[in-house]
């Protein structure tokens, strides 16, 4: 099982990107060199970034993208919601029924617990707390 699929990661990665460039437009071609990221991949991620109101774009030589939202604004839980959907460790199907022991289950009930556990750490998690870690680990570098 995967927390996070590779769509929600380029996303999360070129969100940071724009983060860090300050408010200045930056190309998908630029983004996807520095973050190793697949163009065509990163295209469809900026266009629904764009679409859901996170990412402005410019046309022409000094077009591309920037942040639209502020980076403190944007959470990880919802890039993980828009690219992959809620997040769901157990799901009590067998066979494509709901379980009939879905009541009873104890394991279903540990999970559920841990499911709130992850989603509460996620939601306190945003682009503009990633970028704050970025910039203190450059500080201590220096």
């Amino acid at each position: 099982m995967k927390l996070l699929t590779k769509n929600t990661d380029y996303a999360i990665r070129a969100l940071i990107f724009l983060a860090l460039a300050g408010g200045d437009y930056v190309s998908s071609g630029e983004i996807s060199r520095e973050d190793k990221i697949p163009l065509q991949f990163l295209r469809r991620i900026l266009q629904e970034l764009r679409k859901r109101g996170l990412v402005d774009t410019r046309g022409g030589v000094s077009g591309g993208h920037r942040l639209k939202v502020p980076p403190e604004k944007i959470r990880i839980i919802g890039l993980i919601e828009i690219f992959q959907g809620d997040i769901r460790l157990v799901d009590c199907m067998f066979r494509k029924r709901i379980c009939h022991n879905r009541n009873k289950c104890v394991l279903r009930k540990k999970l559920l617990e841990i499911e709130k556990k992850v989603t509460s750490e996620l939601e306190e998690l945003t682009i503009g707390s990633l970028v704050k870690d970025i910039e203190k680990q450059e500080v201590k570098s220096v």
